[in-house]
């Protein structure tokens, strides 16, 4: 394992700073119903380069306060290694900014909790160090959920959990519907099941299809589902995707409004009680006990069944390059204390996340059985900067949300929308 480098290192295959400054952050998309998109509250401390036995942590929890499980978790590691911890919660997209702005002028924190998306980014402008470099063990976290923090070949951080997609649904819908859950394994059995519960009465499925990142993280599931890459938008697969997506709109199984719903409003028609279905994360569980009805949750099936892979909302924690490589040795205890086997459990709980690891997702399933569902979606689920796309996933992204849009709206059939979303994506990463 190399030592790790000063700021001032060639890494070979990175960015300058300065032109990683030109890069924007992607929207957390798993996070945007659970994460505040204020100004920082609840911080310790105030950003900037702190000295002695005192240690900087940026995250993007800004509407977790000193009193929360997530703050006094931070204070305990701090003390365990013998470091007052100096926090500050950022919205995501500021965060991102922020970080690369810091790295550029000398001035960036010694841990780095960020988005899964968007470390490829920070990686590529220089800003991170490898796990390699601060002998992190990432032996133990999931491949697939260490998979979005890897660019060239090298990681750059350890999850500290991750949250994804499934279906919810409501029970007595599907009862006054006489569809049986179980029977729902697939594509064609979870249409069948929406067309009797629009003969019954009831709605079918709410979801979130607004033109943003936030579309894109919803259609994916469907989208992998299929079997598509997201190398080629437009491969077969991946207008059936669409095509099944428009199908529900034009037989009434979905309304009109997913066209701009986001997470929060699709969640918002599902808890009226009139649909069966609603496509939503691991942070809506709290509001599901409050909606008054029986609900339950299944993953989100593929085409010809089993669990189609949904993307992983989470972050990571990461080591930025300091000019002062002495304090690499605390940042590294510092992270093993947030991600390691003795304080994960504790980590996911206060953040309301899976568990990166199997052994801990274990026992959150046998302490919370309500989880097993979600631990299976996880373990399903997939980075979208994963299949070594890195900075390329955005400029495929936004082309394809825009094709879902075409496509839903009527303004193109799910074939010609592909097939221009492909030709957008393809322009934009020569």
């Amino acid at each position: 394992m190399s030592a790790p480098r000063s700021a001032g290192s060639a890494r070979p295959g990175r960015r300058t700073l300065g032109a990683g400054l030109a890069l924007l952050a992607l929207p957390a998309a798993g996070c945007l119903a659970g994460c505040s998109a204020t100004s920082p509250t609840g911080a310790t401390g105030t950003p900037g380069r702190a000295g002695g036995g005192t240690y900087t942590v940026w995250d993007p929890y800004p509407q977790y306060d000193g009193t929360s499980g997530w703050v006094k978790l931070l204070d305990t590691c701090g003390t365990q290694a013998g470091v007052t911890i100096e926090r500050t919660g950022y919205d995501t997209t500021d965060l991102t900014n922020k970080a690369l702005l810091a790295a550029q002028q000398g001035n960036a924190p010694d841990v780095l909790v960020v988005d899964n998306p968007v470390v490829s980014t920070l990686a590529e402008a220089g800003v991170l160090t490898t796990t390699a470099e601060n002998r992190l063990d990432v032996s133990a976290i999931s491949p697939n959920l260490l998979a979005a923090g890897q660019s060239g070949g090298d990681i750059y951080g350890v999850p500290i959990g991750a949250n994804t997609l499934a279906l919810y649904y409501n029970k007595a819908v599907l009862d006054k519907a006489g569809v049986d859950i179980a029977s729902v394994t697939d594509w064609a059995s979870l249409t069948a099941a929406l067309e009797k519960v629009k003969a019954a009465g009831k709605k079918g499925i709410t979801f979130s299809a607004i033109g943003t990142e936030e579309g894109s993280f919803q259609f994916l599931p469907w989208f992998w589902g299929s079997g598509a890459q997201l190398s080629r938008l437009d491969s077969p697969q991946g207008v059936s995707a669409v095509a099944l997506w428009t199908g529900w709109l034009k037989k009434g199984l979905a309304p009109n409004s997913v066209i701009d719903n986001t997470q929060t409003t699709s969640w918002q028609e599902f808890a009226t009680g009139e649909y069966a279905f609603a496509e939503n994360g691991t942070w809506q569980l709290a509001n599901a006990k409050e909606t008054g009805f029986a609900y339950g949750v299944i993953p989100v099936p593929a085409k010809d069944g089993g669990t189609a892979a949904a993307p992983t909302g989470g972050e990571f924690v990461s080591v930025p390059v300091q000019q002062d490589t002495a304090r690499y040795a605390t940042s590294q205890k510092l992270v093993t204390c947030l991600t390691g086997p003795g304080n994960s459990f504790a980590t996911a709980t206060a953040l309301s996340y899976i568990a990166p690891t199997e052994q801990v997702q274990t026992r959150q399933s046998r302490e919370n059985p309500e989880l097993a569902v979600w631990v299976k979606a996880v373990k399903a689920a997939k980075g979208r900067t994963g299949d070594d796309l890195g900075t390329r996933y955005p400029k495929i992204s936004e082309p394809m949300w825009g094709a879902v849009q075409a496509a839903l709206s009527g303004a193109k059939t799910p074939e010609r929308a592909m097939a221009d979303a492909q030709a957008a994506a393809a322009a934009a990463i020569r």
